[in-house]
């Protein structure tokens, strides 16, 4: 299933940490791990996750400076939450 780009949530960044699940926040830290993100938003730009290395179709490389981010783009929608990137190609 094809996500666009109204589709994404868009999780704001405290204190370092975003609201993933109703119940449960998590690290900026941990985002640029997660199947499930897809940009951090630094200084206003979105700049693509360093988790899509191994997405066939964006293969970001960049490096992120994550204690500037304040939102993260979040694709999301079943509220499964934080879910690593290792655990699929591991």
């Amino acid at each position: 299933m094809h996500m666009g780009a109204d589709t994404y949530r868009e999780l704001i960044a405290t204190k370092g940490n975003v609201q993933c699940l109703l119940e449960k926040q998590e690290p900026v830290d941990h985002c640029r791990f997660c199947i499930h993100c897809r940009e951090f938003r630094i200084n206003g730009e979105w700049v693509k996750s360093p988790s899509l290395a191994y997405c066939v179709k964006s293969r970001v490389t960049g490096k992120v400076d994550l204690s500037k981010v304040e939102a993260v783009k979040c694709a999301d929608r079943q509220q499964e939450g934080f879910h690593n990137f290792a655990s699929i190609i591991g």
